[in-house]
């Protein structure tokens, strides 16, 4: 018995029941058989407090089931969201008109400035030399349009003497010639030698003459006002070059002092006193607190029913839990790939597709208060709400299966 119990140990042979031996006063627990559990389980569902609790959380379930997907179809699929989105502004260079020394800073890094608030100076010594020349050059262009107006009034008189000269030897000639005419029939007759009637010639001739040259002369005076008159004009046009010229040089006088075009906050300041800077070189960078905006990229699937002027809320990821709103207020030309410096060549080698993502400017509808702890590039979520444009797809739809039509005719 021994032998044989070993071995059906050793082959892992595990003895029936009836051979361990049974003392008469073993007692083992009585568990309940699977007809009294199923019996007990039924009774619980048949309970009607448990029947009404999962009724009404089937029922909870079915409604909110049913409100979301209403809200799904009247709300959330009109909603289309990205965070690749930055706030942007129109940032200002500040840069000089022109060169020189800086004389004087006035703001410091980071500062708020006001609009035409000074921001720098170049030192303005030489513009306003250069200011002073052209003063001094239209003194001298007046006073030689004083001096040659002058030289007019003194024309005017020569003129009337001229004038007066001609007139005397109008009237010599005409009474030389009237002696001719009275002594020529003496002359014919012998009443009068023919020496007297030719002195009497001689003189008519030598009066006309003078009379020819007082006219001459009376000419030339009246032309000579003409001279002097664009002498005149001349140096009234000298005058105008040298005004011209000062107003450059006071434009360059205002323009050594930098000023701030609107308000905001100065960033990136280069600019030191005793610095020699160029015109049009950047000294620092004026951030507008007015024009703040968000740049965001949607992807090219997302703006089917994408329209300007729809809603957009806005969440900063430096002010967690404060939605901020806006609007569309435009659309990039183009994707951003269009934009950049190397823009892709699809028609070379392999091809991969891949989503492209437009550029979308959208509005921003923020306090001062806000406006001051939001900066250009800063991370934000948008969630534009299209329903406004709902029924666009259709109407392009149809749209297009007309134009189809008319082709096709």
């Amino acid at each position: 018995m021994v032998l044989r119990d070993t071995a059906r140990a050793s082959i892992g042979i595990v003895p029936a029941i009836d051979e361990f031996p049974m003392s008469s006063d073993t007692t083992a627990p009585i568990s309940p058989s699977a007809d009294d559990s199923g019996r007990n389980g039924s009774s619980r569902f048949k309970s009607p407090r448990a029947r009404f609790l999962l009724l009404l959380v089937a029922l909870v379930m079915i409604v909110s089931a049913v409100l979301w997907l209403i809200r799904f179809e009247t709300f959330g699929k009109y909603q289309e969201s990205t965070n690749d989105a930055y706030i942007q502004t129109d940032a200002i260079t500040v840069a000089p008109k022109v060169s020189g020394y800086v004389d004087r800073v006035f703001i410091d890094e980071n500062q708020e400035v006001k609009a035409g608030q000074p921001l720098a100076q170049i030192d303005p010594r030489d513009y306003r030399a250069q200011a002073a020349q052209s003063v001094a050059q239209i003194d001298v262009a007046k006073a030689n349009a004083a001096g040659v107006m002058a030289q007019i009034a003194e024309q005017h008189a020569a003129i009337a003497q001229a004038q007066a000269d001609l007139t005397a030897a109008t009237a010599n000639a005409a009474f030389a010639a009237s002696e001719v005419a009275r002594y020529r029939p003496l002359a014919a007759s012998g009443a009068e030698t023919r020496e007297h009637l030719s002195e009497l010639q001689n003189q008519a001739v030598q009066a006309r003459s003078k009379a020819a040259a007082a006219q001459a002369m009376l000419t030339s005076a009246q032309k000579r006002v003409a001279t002097l008159e664009a002498q005149v004009k001349q140096a009234n046009a000298q005058g105008e070059a040298a005004r011209a010229q000062l107003s450059a040089a006071n434009t360059d006088v205002e323009a050594t002092i930098l000023r701030a075009a609107v308000d905001g906050r100065i960033g990136n300041k280069s600019v030191r006193q005793g610095q020699f800077v160029q015109a049009a070189t950047r000294l620092m960078t004026l951030v507008p607190n007015a024009s703040l905006y968000v740049e965001a990229n949607f992807k090219e699937t997302q703006l089917g029913l994408m329209r300007v002027g729809q809603p957009v809320k806005v969440e900063v990821d430096a002010l967690p839990g404060i939605e901020l709103s806006g609007r569309v207020a435009s659309f990039a030309p183009g994707t951003g790939a269009q934009f950049s410096v190397l823009p892709p060549q699809n028609a070379t080698g392999n091809f991969t597709k891949i989503v492209q993502r437009v550029p979308v400017r959208i509005a921003i509808n923020a306090g001062p208060e806000t406006r001051k702890l939001l900066v250009p590039g800063m991370s934000v979520e948008v969630s534009v709400d299209t329903r406004s444009a709902r029924n666009a797809a259709a109407q392009i739809r149809r749209e297009q299966e007309r134009h189809n039509a008319r082709s096709n005719r």
